[in-house]
């Protein structure tokens, strides 16, 4: 399976037409054709179904689309890498980031590298600590800053010097915003929005006995969209303060909650990691802020 068949493969999927997938790649249709009967010949399983005018992915399709946008992704990177080898001047670093305002100090981080460096470009991905994880096992994250606790056995780390506080974002005319702090009592008759991750490890930590009285409605990897079902008035979120904006102009409020609940912060990255040049100065950077 060559990596240009793949490409190929990708284009006529975000195309949804082999003869337009053909004018983009500049080849002909019958030699596009060609290479993708090949392929399916090659991996035993049908990939399209053709219709008249346009082409759709099967199950088996699907499952190589994703596959092949993760080999490429990976292609990428490593010619990037080696890239970077020939000029500490620049290069490509890819991060993975959970919500958290914490990210000032990657912020800092790479302000100072800007200083000295102004051709390295950042590659940041969001999700909870699994998404970003996962991206990180499979080798297309450099660093990963996440809000659990590391696993030792599989990361390095270096801990964040400061901690996330929950608490419930809520419109102004919620009758909760007349509250000072929200006990656990006070949200059960409400739908909540949280993270998914949140949901399974923080409620529990927060909540008890009493996590299985709550109405969790839905959740949200990015706060911000779940504070557009806040202003919907669809329910309350739990997340971390000072990810989203309030103010005495607008119409949420924020309001922590007891008893208390922190959270961490931490950077990762893969034990026995080779770096580029240019991850090596912003893990050296990353050390001098944090540490």
């Amino acid at each position: 399976m060559e990596i240009r068949v793949l490409k190929y493969f990708l284009e006529i999927a975000r195309e949804g037409n082999m003869t337009r997938a053909a004018e983009r790649l500049h080849v002909t249709q019958p030699t596009l054709s060609k290479q993708m009967k090949e392929l399916e010949q090659e991996l035993g399983k049908k990939l399209f179904r053709r219709g008249s005018t346009s082409v759709r992915l099967t199950d088996e399709g699907m499952l190589l689309r994703k596959r092949a946008e993760d080999i490429l992704a990976m292609v990428d990177k490593i010619e990037g890498e080696f890239k970077a080898l020939d000029e500490i001047a620049g290069g490509d670093i890819y991060i993975g980031c959970a919500e958290s305002h914490l990210i000032k100090y990657l912020a800092r981080t790479v302000s100072r590298l800007n200083e000295k460096y102004t051709n390295i470009h950042y590659h940041i991905t969001s999700g909870d600590t699994e998404q970003v994880t996962e991206r990180l096992d499979r080798g297309l994250l450099d660093f990963a800053f996440i809000v659990e606790p590391p696993d030792l056995s599989k990361y390095n780390y270096l801990e964040v010097p400061e901690y996330d506080t929950w608490g419930v974002l809520m419109r102004k005319d919620c009758p909760l915003a007349e509250k000072s702090f929200i006990e656990v009592s006070d949200i059960l008759p409400y739908p909540i929005f949280c993270s998914e991750q949140s949901a399974k490890v923080d409620l529990p930590r927060w909540c008890g006995e009493q996590t299985d009285q709550l109405n969790v409605m839905a959740t949200f990897n990015l706060s911000s969209n779940a504070a557009v079902f806040v202003r919907e008035g669809l329910g309350v979120a739990l997340t971390f303060d000072k990810l989203i904006e309030v103010s005495e102009e607008g119409d949420l409020c924020f309001r922590q909650i007891i008893p208390g609940l922190h959270t961490k912060m931490y950077v990762i990255w893969k034990k026995y990691q080779v770096f580029t040049p240019v991850a090596e100065l912003l893990l050296s950077e990353l050390k001098s802020m944090l540490e």
